[in-house]
């Protein structure tokens, strides 16, 4: 049984869908004013990494990602730039340009890097309809303020408010973003509707029953993820900065809206760091994939990269480890074009190895584990069927594309061909010490001689 780790309950539980065989699942999608970076990337490849295990355990899975296309205010604190606004004007292009622009670059990246896509792409522009809606229910239900700013959700009218980070709300106080609104209530308090400031015309803006502005930067999400999938749902992923306020506040809106959970599991993948820490664009020491690429990597040795260390464990990145990776990689793959010759039968596998490998998926996504299984497989003498079978069982979590792997192809002398037919015609004739001298010979000469039950196979020694 499929193993994960709660961010909820803080504790590794059991999984099993809310209803029948389909896994509900909801992953928080990229902010598209610029191109994702790697550390965003490993995110969605974790993410990728579950959903693999699922179907791998026999579940079918309605996958849904949100593309934010909305401007937000740049800060926690609903104060600062537009990020939509602020990619147009570095641009010199409108921010519908800007959302189709790096809309496309990010379906592209996840494309490269053998990300599924999603049963569902939802753009946040596409539902503000939705939006409204649950607002309203909040609304109703006396979650709600108003200020000269916009609409607030009050955080001290839910008692539990915090809990996904394990924290009351004293402490989340305390560490609350620095810019406030003076009109807010409580620090934690955050924004569902932001007003279009007074004589200024928005690029994204829309009419509301409060008046003309924009949605706060959390409410898309779980609108969204309850449209789509209901209320509640099994899975929420993310990464572990989205825990404090995004999704603790995704959870408070959502639950005040409908009195019961938004999701059955919230899993969180760790940060990708380098040297100054925790990659991002506020940082400006994010790299992409694009760069990765220019500098002669296969998209897919970063996937591999990701493999090294446990998705609830930080990630250092750095050259050395993506060289290493990219060589991990390019031996993989020798070893599937060393089998790939063999019948496809998908059933040959070795059991062994197969329920050792499901095991460490099946133990949180302990992929580290899994290549562990992988290479003592590769090492192993198991027969070239098998090994081909095991390999692409494992690549369906993996998704390192190994099916497309092709065999040694190695031109044969004439020579080494006309020799090998001899021998075939002597076995048939029962020669067999005669038969035996041309293998050795041929082995002389550099070449092994395999028999198969389809035919002779002839390789260089």
């Amino acid at each position: 049984m499929l193993h994960l780790h709660n961010t909820l309950t803080r504790k590794k539980e059991p999984f099993s869908p809310l209803s029948g065989n389909e896994v509900r699942m909801y992953t928080c999608g990229p902010t598209v004013y610029n191109y994702a970076h790697i550390g965003n990337l490993r995110s969605y490849l974790f993410a990728d990494v579950l959903k693999r295990a699922l179907v791998l355990n026999g579940y079918s899975v309605k996958h849904v990602m949100n593309i934010t296309d909305v401007g937000h205010l740049a800060s926690d604190a609903d104060t600062g730039e537009d990020k939509m606004e602020k990619g147009a004007q570095r641009e010199k292009k409108t921010v519908w340009q800007i959302a189709q622009f790096y809309t496309a670059a990010f379906q592209r990246d996840i494309g490269k890097l053998n990300i599924l896509a999603p049963s569902v792409w939802c753009k946040a522009t596409d539902h503000i309809k939705q939006q409204i809606e649950q607002i309203k229910k909040i609304e109703a239900r006396g979650f709600t303020y108003r200020t000269s700013t916009g609409i607030y959700f009050d955080t001290s009218l839910l008692p539990d408010y915090g809990k996904l980070a394990g924290q009351s709300r004293d402490e989340l106080k305390a560490g609350a973003r620095i810019e406030l609104d003076p009109e807010k209530k409580n620090p934690t308090d955050f924004a569902l509707w932001k007003f279009s400031p007074p004589g200024v015309k928005r690029a994204m803006e829309w009419d509301s029953p409060w008046g003309k502005g924009f949605p706060g930067w959390h409410i898309e999400c779980s609108a969204m993820a309850a449209y789509y999938l209901g209320q509640p749902f099994d899975i929420h992923t993310g990464g572990i900065d989205h825990i404090p306020i995004h999704h603790t506040n995704e959870i408070a809106q959502a639950e005040a809206a409908e009195g019961k959970p938004l999701a059955q599991f919230w899993i969180h993948g760790e940060f990708l760091v380098v040297e100054k820490g925790k990659m991002a664009k506020s940082e400006g020491n994010f790299l992409t994939l694009n760069v990765l690429e220019e500098k002669g990597y296969d998209p897919l040795a970063f996937r591999y990269f990701t493999f090294t260390a446990h998705y609830r464990k930080q990630l250092a990145f750095s050259w050395e480890g993506l060289d290493a990776a990219q060589n991990a990689l390019n031996s993989l793959r020798t070893a599937m074009q060393e089998v790939a010759h063999a019948p496809a039968h998908t059933e040959a596998f070795s059991g062994r190895h197969c329920d050792a490998f499901q095991k460490a998926v099946n133990n949180d996504l302990n992929i580290p584990e899994a290549m562990a299984v992988v290479w003592d497989l590769i090492k192993s003498n198991r027969p070239a069927e098998e090994k081909k079978a095991t390999l692409l069982f494992f690549d369906r979590v993996l998704g390192l594309s190994l099916a497309d792997i092709q065999p040694r192809t190695t031109k044969i002398p004439q020579d080494i061909l006309a020799l090998a037919h001899k021998r075939e015609q002597l076995r048939k004739e029962k020669k067999w010490d005669e038969a035996d001298a041309i293998r050795d010979e041929i082995l002389s000469r550099g070449y092994l001689i395999e028999d198969m039950p389809n035919g002779t196979k002839i390789t260089p020694a």
